[in-house]
């Protein structure tokens, strides 16, 4: 099998990331959004985030070198009568071709902005980022919110829906191009998952699973890559049920050697 080193040719480097991440950005947004928006009703959506609290969604729809929201964005999505998809941004430094500027801080306050484009498309059903279930469908902040309700009024606040389910179509749904490449990301996957496990990494009785934790996370960012979550790795042995170990919430104790 193949070592994890042996995959370095195939990361591409940040900037080449961007690009293709940006082509894929491109053709989602033409080909996905509109029908996940027809899918589940709605004639507008809005994503609205402050820099350094983000949506967990709108960073998929930033195109790169975005790196988070810039003081206010907001992104409003107006599915027209037609079936074509209007993308407006409302902030201060706008995000190129993959959304149209709208709005001028110089002529209107932001939310007053927001206001009248949304009334001037008379939407019968307006998508707000709120969920009970699901933290990626909940990313409108109490305080957004509250600016928003004053600056649309109680009329048009009425047509507001949870988006929930709208923003879990967006993020599940894939591409051609992404199935071809993802093959090749759970490849690597199980590269560095199998280096880990192995005799290379683990000395029996000496290693311990915090040991073999940390090995994976500096695997990763040796090769350029970002871990989602800290891994977690716990011993099962003859004897001993799953369940007595916390049912894999809790790691074992840092410390606690490997035997083989």
């Amino acid at each position: 099998m193949p070592g994890s080193n042996d995959f370095k040719d195939k990361i591409l480097p940040l900037r080449a990331r961007a690009e293709v991440r940006n082509k894929w950005l491109s053709q989602r947004l033409d080909e996905v959004l509109p029908d996940i928006m027809r899918r589940e009703g709605f004639d507008i959506w809005l994503v609205i985030a402050r820099e350094y609290n983000e949506d967990p969604v709108i960073m998929t729809l930033l195109p790169e070198p975005a790196m988070a929201a810039r003081r206010r964005t907001i992104l409003v999505f107006y599915l027209k009568p037609d079936g074509q998809l209007e993308r407006l941004s409302l902030d201060r430094y706008g995000f190129g071709d993959y959304y149209a500027k709208g709005w001028n801080p110089d002529e209107e306050e932001q939310y007053a902005c927001l206001g009248r484009v949304v009334r001037e498309r008379e939407p019968k059903v307006i998508g707000l980022n709120l969920s009970t279930d699901f933290a990626f469908g909940d990313g409108l902040t109490q305080t957004e919110y509250l600016q928003l309700a004053e600056a649309l009024g109680e009329t048009t606040m009425r047509r507001a829906r949870s988006a929930e389910r709208l923003c879990l179509g967006w993020l599940e749904r894939r591409i051609q191009p992404e199935l071809i490449v993802y093959p090749g990301i759970v490849e690597l996957g199980h590269v560095i998952i199998a280096a880990a496990f192995s005799s290379r990494v683990i000395q029996p009785g000496i290693t311990t699973t915090d040991d073999v934790v940390w090995w994976m996370r500096q695997k990763m960012l040796d090769l350029g890559l970002q871990a989602w979550f800290q891994p977690s790795i716990e011993i099962q042995a003859p004897g001993q049920s799953y369940d007595q170990e916390g049912g894999g919430a809790q790691p074992d104790p840092p410390r606690r050697p490997l035997a083989l």
